[in-house]
Formats: structure tokens, sequence, C-alpha cells
């Protein structure tokens, strides 16, 4: 697929996005400020496996202790914005406005959910503040991870970390990560060839899971 540039009104919609991921395609921008959606199909392909989902032990006891407060589908609008925004780790982001409207519309039909974390705030009686997050698309059965923020340690852990046990009660059978780093690998995500990927996508789709968002 070529780019498609948000002045061509015929082009992207979010029916049209819907459709993409239904045939393992995703898209990403150069940059925040470039307008240009470029449609992504990798030949080998990132997925968490659920069964096979890892916790490092650390992670564990820092969830056991942890005060902070969860939450889906609360604020995806703020957690978008936070996601693509830039920090000192991070001078660039591929998330830009016509993402953030596009999939803001799939958060509105109910196609796209967010996972929260909150702290409580330290001065009494405000209200808590969002520390972390993740965003995401779901088809069926199958969830495409797309990016996640922390502002605090380990609050996008924890929300991927609940992410995961919403999807396996609920009967999902695909994380979708599109890439591997070493963020990832902690827990457990693997790489696997397109094709392969694409029969998983086939059978995760045609699942009717429970509601979990």
């Amino acid at each position: 697929m070529r780019p498609i540039h948000p002045e061509n009104k015929s082009g992207i919609t979010w029916e049209f996005l819907l459709a993409a991921y239904a045939n393992g395609y995703f898209p990403m921008a150069e940059a925040k400020d470039n307008p240009l959606l470029h449609w992504m199909h990798p030949e080998m392909r990132g997925i968490l496996p659920l069964d096979d989902f890892h916790v490092p032990t650390s992670l564990a006891k820092f969830i056991k202790k942890s005060s902070l407060i969860i939450t889906t589908n609360a604020v995806f609008p703020q957690v978008i914005r936070a996601c693509a925004e830039t920090t000192d780790g991070r001078q660039d982001t591929w998330i830009n406005e016509q993402i953030i409207k596009l999939y803001t519309e799939l958060w509105e039909y109910g196609f796209a959910h967010s996972v929260e974390c909150w702290q409580e705030s330290s001065h009494k009686g405000d209200d808590p503040v969002l520390v972390g997050g993740l965003y995401g698309v779901s088809i069926g059965g199958a969830f495409f991870g797309e990016s996640m923020f922390s502002r605090t340690n380990n609050a996008s852990k924890v929300a991927l970390v609940h992410l995961v046990e919403l999807l396996k009660n609920a009967g999902y059978t695909l994380l979708d990560t599109q890439f591997t780093n070493d963020h990832l690998k902690q827990f457990g995500v693997i790489e696997i060839p397109r094709i392969e990927y694409l029969v998983k996508l086939s059978e995760a789709i045609a699942i009717t899971p429970k509601l979990c968002f």
C-alpha cells in the first residue's frame, strides 16, 4: 500500500483501518509532524503468547505492593496523546495527529481500548494522577498492542500485565506486538513468520471473546 495523505478525503477511514488490521497491516508515521502514513506488514511479526506470558519476579513483587489504580477505557484520548509525547529517551514518535484522530474514532466505536494506571495525588483531596498506560486495537479474539507510556517506575509494565489478564480471561488467542524489543523480551515476546502470523490472525478474529473492557 502507498502512503496516504490526510488531505485525501477519500483515503483512510476508521473502517479502512480496521480492515487493514484484519489483513495484517498497520500504519505508522515517519515522525510526529509528518502527515503521511506508511502501511507496515513485517516479514517477521512480534507476538506475546498469552499462555506463556512471563512476569519477571521483581515486577511481580512490585505489583503485589503497588497502590496503583488500574482502569480501562477511562481516558483513551489522554493515553494516546501521552504515548505520542517526546521524552529524553525518545526524541520523536510515529504517532501523528491523523493516527490520534483515527484511533480515537476506533475507541468511540468500540474497537480500540486503553488501560490506565493512576497514582493517588500527594495533595489530599486532589484526583488521582495518570502515570502510565497503553492502547491497542481489538478485533474478535485478537488484540493489537500499539504503544505504551510511563511517567513513574513500572507503570506501563503494570498496564501490560493487567491487559494480559483481561485477554486471557476473556478468551483472546492473539496479542500482537508488531515488533520485538528488549523491553518486551522480558515478558516472553517471540517472532513468527508473516505466513504463520496470518494463520493465527485469521483464527483469532473469528473468535467472539467475552466482554473485558
